[in-house]
Parts: C-alpha cells; structure tokens; sequence
C-alpha cells in the first residue's frame, strides 16, 4: 500500500446526525443514505431487541469526525 492510498475509516457523523451521528457515520462509510440505515437500525432493535444495546456501544466506541 502506498502512502497516497488512503485507509477508510468509520467515524460518527457531524453533518448528518439525529441522535448520536452512529448511523450517519455508517451511511457515510458505506456509501448508503443514513435514512436507511436507521431503518434497518430500528428493525433490529424492534424485531430482536439488541439494536439499542448496539447503538449505544457504537457511540461510546466510534470516535466523532473532526
């Protein structure tokens, strides 16, 4: 890898955030539209329950883009 290549990496949004920035942070890495992705976000918390065990992990874990 050259040193022009750069290394993705996930950071919490500061432009598109509802609560904490998680899942605009996840839209913005992956290319997806943040909306989305909190669809699928509240699905997985409705439908199995650990969705907002995960969120909160996320935004605790994953660093805000500066």
């Amino acid at each position: 890898m050259t040193k022009k290549e750069k290394i993705k990496q996930l950071f919490r949004s500061t432009k598109n955030k509802v609560l904490a920035g998680v899942c605009g942070g996840i839209g913005e890495y992956t290319g997806i539209d943040p909306t989305i992705i909190r669809i699928i976000w509240i699905a997985l918390t409705l439908l199995y329950g650990f969705g907002l065990l995960l969120y909160l992990i996320m935004w605790l874990i994953v660093p805000v883009k500066k």
